[in-house]
C-alpha cells in the first residue's frame, strides 16, 4: 500500500494530476479539461485517477481551477479581494469521495473602481504558489501577468491579491484567426517562423499607437496589396492584440513597472518580447511549478 496525497490543475481543456509520496512528485496522469466534460466531471476524475487506486486510497486530494465552475464537478465560492492564501484556502469546499478528503480550491472575485465585477478561477493557485516558491514576491507590490485565452493582470501587495483585471486576448485572436476574413487558417507544418516573426514585430509596432480596431484590416490589406503572406498576417495579428493588452491593462493597473509573467514558456516569451517594446521588464515563472506549489507542493 502506498501512502500517497494527490494534487491537480483542472482547466476548461486539461486535467493535470499529480502524486505526491514523501515531499516527491512520483508519477503524473492527464485527462480530459472541464470544457469536455461537464458534469461528468466525477466519472472522468475515476478513470483518469483508476491505476493510482489499485495502491489505495489518496491520503488527501486537492484541485483547483474550473472543476470548482458552475459547470464543473462541484461549484466552489470566490473568496474577494483582498485575499491571501490562507483566505482563499478557507473558502474551498471540502467533501469525502470514496473515503478520500478531497478538496476543491476556490476562485477569486474583485470588483474594479468602475465597478465591473472580475473573476479568476486556477490562475490563483499560481499566484499564490509563485509567492511561495519566491519569497520576494510576498512582500512589497507586484504587478504579475498570467497569459493565456484571457489574460490575467494581477496587482499583489505583501502576499495578498489587491486587483486584477482579465483581457480575453487569446480568445480574441483564436476568433480572428479562425473566423475572421482577417487572417486564413493554415496548417501548423506549413508556417514560416520568420515571417511570423516579421508580422509579430509589425504589430507590436502598430499596437504602440494604441489604435487597436483601426489597426485590424491591415492583417488582409496587407496581404492582398503588399505581397504579405497569411504567416505574416497571423504574426501581425497576434502581436497587434498582445500589444495592445499591455498598453490598456498597464494603464489600467498604473504605477507598476516590472512584471513577472507566469505560464507556459512560449507564451510568456512572447509577452516578455511585447513589454520589452513598450520599455517594460519582466521574468518568466513556470505555470506549472506554481501551480504545484499554490496546491502545497514545493519541489526541492
Amino acid at each position: 500500500m502506498s501512502d500517497y496525497a494527490v494534487i491537480g490543475d483542472w482547466g476548461t481543456s486539461n486535467l493535470r494530476l499529480f502524486r505526491v509520496e514523501a515531499g516527491r512528485i512520483v508519477a503524473r496522469r492527464d485527462g480530459p479539461g472541464i470544457g469536455v466534460v461537464g458534469r461528468e466531471a466525477e466519472a472522468a476524475f475515476a478513470e483518469t485517477i483508476a491505476p493510482w487506486l489499485e495502491d489505495g486510497l489518496p491520503t488527501s486530494i486537492r484541485l483547483c481551477g474550473m472543476v470548482g465552475a458552475r459547470d464543473g464537478w462541484v461549484e466552489a465560492p470566490y473568496a474577494d479581494c483582498p485575499a491571501d492564501a490562507d483566505s482563499w484556502a478557507a473558502v474551498a469546499v471540502r467533501f469525502d469521495w470514496r473515503g478520500a478528503p478531497l478538496a476543491i480550491m476556490a476562485g477569486l472575485a474583485c470588483t474594479d473602481a468602475d465597478g465591473i465585477a472580475d473573476v479568476m478561477r486556477g490562475e490563483e493557485a499560481q499566484i499564490f504558489g509563485a509567492m511561495a516558491l519566491d519569497p520576494r514576491l510576498a512582500t512589497g507590490r507586484h504587478l504579475i501577468v498570467l497569459p493565456g485565452t484571457h489574460s490575467k493582470w494581477t496587482l499583489v501587495e505583501d502576499g495578498r491579491v489587491i486587483r486584477f483585471r482579465t483581457v480575453p486576448t487569446g480568445e480574441l485572436f483564436a476568433l480572428l484567426r479562425d473566423r475572421s476574413t482577417l487572417s486564413p487558417r493554415i496548417a501548423a507544418a506549413d508556417a514560416d517562423p520568420a515571417e511570423e516573426a516579421a508580422g509579430f514585430a509589425e504589430g507590436l509596432e502598430r499596437a504602440g499607437a494604441g489604435r487597436l480596431l483601426a489597426s485590424l484590416f491591415a492583417a488582409r490589406a496587407m496581404r492582398l496589396r503588399a505581397g504579405r503572406s497569411a504567416d505574416w498576417a497571423l504574426g501581425y495579428l497576434s502581436g497587434l492584440v498582445i500589444g495592445c493588452e499591455i498598453a490598456e491593462a498597464r494603464a489600467a493597473l498604473a504605477g507598476d513597472t516590472g512584471v513577472v509573467l507566469i505560464g507556459d514558456a512560449r507564451l510568456s516569451d512572447r509577452y516578455a518580447r511585447a513589454l520589452d517594446a513598450q520599455g517594460i521588464a519582466s521574468q518568466s515563472l513556470d505555470g506549472d511549478a506554481c501551480a504545484r506549489a499554490g496546491l502545497g507542493f514545493l519541489e526541492n
